[in-house]
């Protein structure tokens, strides 16, 4: 096992600059039709502020936890320490098992979305699209080839390009001069009921998936500086920031073009773009969405790949993944690996099939157990032992863990089917292991 030790490089703004590249990917632009077609009605906008509400308080979660333990790979050492010695062994591996598939389709959904607002530039045929997504992948592994520090730096400079790209869309929702009309009317025709309640679960699925990122810099807490102070603070300018940011893009999209426009459109940005300033500048800013989705794919699989590896180090997962580069310190076993599912998943699958997919193989083990843990550990430490302390503890938490529950509900039952049949599997391969190196369950007394 490898001697090298990863090093704090990364500061608070390129903490920041990881978890807002990774949540604004090609999500927001991908789902914002699929929104507004789930609520059918001006009302869509409270699916985004619903989203932002529980991305704010489940980074309370992963602040206490975050903070307190700064290391490698995130959710893997927050669910040992929260269930204890003997089913902390069960709940992190379960995790491990989940992100061995999740995780390469999170970055394959964010290519086959590259892909598919690139066809608006140059128009592809199916197999094409794939080159494409299979090339954004490749091309992602050879920029994380790197040291951190390097990547940090990168990191800044794509998120750059995320502002500029949001700030464009956002612009031209104030010159049009009808920016405020989708908040004046946003409870035209509201009746809060049963019917209201299921569509904002369905479009919650999609809207947090958008969020999903603001807790990335959890995931490589063995390499931030402070990070006592600064993952906290990274996370909650991140949601706060990307919250207000996806909320003026939507009621500026909502602004320009009628939302059966927006409904029916598979490039509703750059059809908005269109709208307001023609075909070149339409091009320009579909340009700049492809940069957002590149960004994307880059945070999200640097910090993915830092989970086997922390979990191998912990002698919980294969040995090899606990290998780190021999002269620029970062693990590529675990790069190289997850880089090459997701290049096969980003041939084989299309974007529709994997956002639900992601939600629902994630929020038992890692959201709802993660709140579950800080349960647990805050009854056996008590509070005065962690770093950083959420308020009104534990409101918060049980708020969170019922939230997730309902988005988990709302996935549809196929993709809850998958999630417990992925579940299912990674205990009869933890029992395997365990017995077979007579591990708990099986240790010999």
């Amino acid at each position: 096992m490898s001697k090298i030790i990863l090093d704090r490089k990364i500061s608070l703004l390129q903490a920041t600059a990881i978890n807002m590249t990774d949540m604004v990917g090609i999500g927001p632009f991908i789902v914002l039709s699929v929104v507004v077609e789930k609520m059918n009605g001006p009302w869509f906008l409270y699916a985004w502020i619903a989203g932002a509400f529980l991305s704010f308080i489940d980074a309370m979660i992963w602040s206490e936890l975050g903070a307190t333990f700064p290391l490698a790979g995130g959710s893997y050492n927050f669910l040992k320490e929260g269930f204890g010695p003997k089913w902390g062994k069960l709940m992190s591996f379960l995790f491990v098992w989940q992100t061995m598939i999740q995780a390469p389709l999170v970055i394959a959904s964010a290519a086959i979305g590259f892909a598919q607002y690139f066809t608006y530039i140059l128009p592809l045929d199916e197999i094409q699209r794939k080159l494409v997504s299979g090339s954004v992948v490749i091309l992602i592994v050879l920029l994380l080839y790197r040291k951190i520090e390097t990547i940090g730096k990168i990191s800044v400079f794509l998120w750059l390009g995320v502002l500029i790209t949001m700030a464009c869309i956002i612009f031209g929702g104030f010159y049009h001069g009808q920016f405020l009309e989708p908040v004046k009317h946003i409870n035209d025709g509201l009746e809060v009921n049963s019917a209201f309640a299921a569509a904002l679960g369905f479009a919650s699925v999609k809207t947090m998936y958008s969020y999903l990122g603001y807790y990335n810099v959890c995931h490589l807490g063995g390499e931030i500086i402070n990070p006592e102070k600064n993952i906290p603070k990274s996370m909650f300018i991140s949601v706060a920031g990307i919250a207000l940011l996806y909320l003026f893009m939507n009621i500026s999209v909502a602004s320009v073009l009628p939302l059966e426009t927006i409904i029916k459109s598979p490039f509703v940005v750059s059809d908005y773009v269109q709208a307001l300033a023609g075909p070149i500048a339409a091009t320009i800013v579909t340009a700049l969405v492809l940069w957002v989705a590149f960004a994307s794919v880059f945070s999200a699989t640097l910090g993915y790949s830092r989970i086997p590896y922390a979990a191998a180090k912990d002698g919980a997962f294969f040995s090899i993944f606990a290998k780190l580069h021999p002269t620029k310190h970062f693990p590529y076993i675990s790069l190289l690996f997850l880089g090459s599912v997701a290049f096969v998943f980003s041939l084989l699958f299309r974007i529709s099939d994997v956002i639900s997919a992601i939600l629902a193989m994630r929020i038992l083990i890692q959201f709802v157990g993660q709140g579950i843990g800080l349960l647990l550990l805050s009854k056996q430490k008590r509070r005065n032992f962690f770093k950083w302390k959420m308020p009104l503890f534990p409101i918060p938490v049980i708020v969170a863990m019922v939230l997730w529950i309902c988005i988990f509900y709302s996935t549809t039952f196929d993709m809850i089917r998958l999630a417990l049949f992925i579940i299912s599997l990674g205990i009869i391969a933890f029992m395997v292991k365990a017995r077979y190196n007579k591990e708990w369950p099986f240790q010999q007394v």
